[in-house]
């Protein structure tokens, strides 16, 4: 099978079964993608090329956690998320912080590899999730973005806030809920249409 031929979750199951073949195809797709993106991060290319490498030895080592059937479509969001995560934790072991929500965003929109097609779904799942993080409540709303736009932890969230690790966690429990309940019915009424 050629490389072309192969999608991404079909990739992703033949490397949950250890196929070597496989995760070389599917470096060969998102290597240099990722690698300007994890670079726009880090701004330094030999950090950027160990944190591409990093991706790809989770990716083997996590493969068969990946349940291909919910993210088709999806793998490459997980991908760039992956090395979002690995570059904002080399930041802060280099003692320097995370880019600012704005230019993070601005930075995945850059580093985007989808189709025409693709990039309309995203662009309208985005604004759903616009949408429903207005929902959320004012506490909820402030959790949510300072840890999955700007990238604090849990625990440095309770610190900044000086609100109790609890009170953090059970927000972003509660905001998750809230968000899964109307991606949900989103997903059902998109089934119905």
């Amino acid at each position: 099978m050629r490389e072309s031929e192969a999608t991404d979750e079909l990739l992703m199951m033949m490397i949950a079964q250890q196929d070597a073949d496989a995760l070389e195809q599917l470096y060969d797709r998102y290597e240099r993608p990722v690698y300007s993106f994890v670079y726009r991060i880090v701004k330094d290319s030999m950090a950027a090329e160990e944190l591409v490498q990093e991706l790809f030895i989770r990716i083997w080592h996590s493969a068969q956690r990946v349940r291909t059937d919910e993210a088709a479509g999806q793998l490459s969001s997980w991908i760039f998320t992956i090395a979002r995560n690995l570059s904002i934790d080399w930041l802060r072991k280099q003692g320097r912080r995370p880019l600012e929500a704005r230019e993070q965003a601005a930075l995945e929109r850059t580093a985007s590899i989808h189709s025409t097609e693709r990039e309309v779904e995203h662009k309208l799942l985005g604004e759903e999730m616009q949408m429903a993080l207005s929902e959320l409540n004012a506490d909820q709303k402030q959790v949510m973005e300072l840890i999955y736009f700007m990238g604090y932890t849990q625990q440095e969230v309770s610190l900044k806030e000086a609100i109790p690790l609890g009170t953090v966690k059970s927000r972003v429990r509660l905001a998750l809920a809230q968000l899964r309940k109307r991606f949900e019915a989103l997903g059902k009424e998109g089934v119905r249409q």
